[in-house]
């Protein structure tokens, strides 16, 4: 098992209850320093207190376990608002909000996210034709296709 599978185990293991997931992990090293970079959340949002607890309880493990070889600097996080969307339960906690899909042919899609399954997602796309009423159109779009997806914030 590489360190990274090994964090990602820790890590999930010092949640506070199954709603909560990592999002991502990453490993940076820049110079003579390590960057360690922890993304969760939680099927209802994540708090500042869950990651700091979180934060506190896998310094300490790696610590203990001397995982890292020299001086590191971590980051526990959840993934923001501009962070692409990489899970589908990442998805599913983003039903009813408009996603921004960028396709594996490049074709970009902007539509409300209306349901998720194991395969991939349906969005809701609004076509507007020539002297017509805009019609919304559902969409299903399989995982594999998908290059990158966020969510689109409204401020209205």
């Amino acid at each position: 098992m590489n360190l990274r599978q090994t964090i990602e185990e820790i890590v999930e293991k010092h949640l506070p209850d199954a709603s909560h997931f990592v999002v991502d992990i990453q490993i940076v090293e820049k110079g003579p320093k390590k960057s360690l970079h922890i993304l969760i959340d939680a099927d209802q949002g994540i708090t500042i207190e869950t990651c700091a607890l979180v934060s506190r309880a896998v310094g300490d493990e790696i610590e203990a376990k001397e995982l890292m070889d020299s001086a590191y600097v971590m980051e526990v996080s959840s993934p923001g608002v501009d962070f692409p969307l990489s899970s589908r339960r990442q998805y599913q906690k983003n039903i009813g909000r408009t996603l921004k899909i960028t396709r594996d042919n490049g074709e970009t899609l902007e539509g409300k996210l209306s349901e998720v399954d194991q395969r991939g997602i349906q969005l809701l796309v609004t076509k507007k034709e020539k002297g017509k009423k805009a019609v919304e159109e559902a969409i299903f779009l399989p995982f594999d296709q998908i290059r990158k997806s966020i969510v689109v914030v409204s401020f209205k």
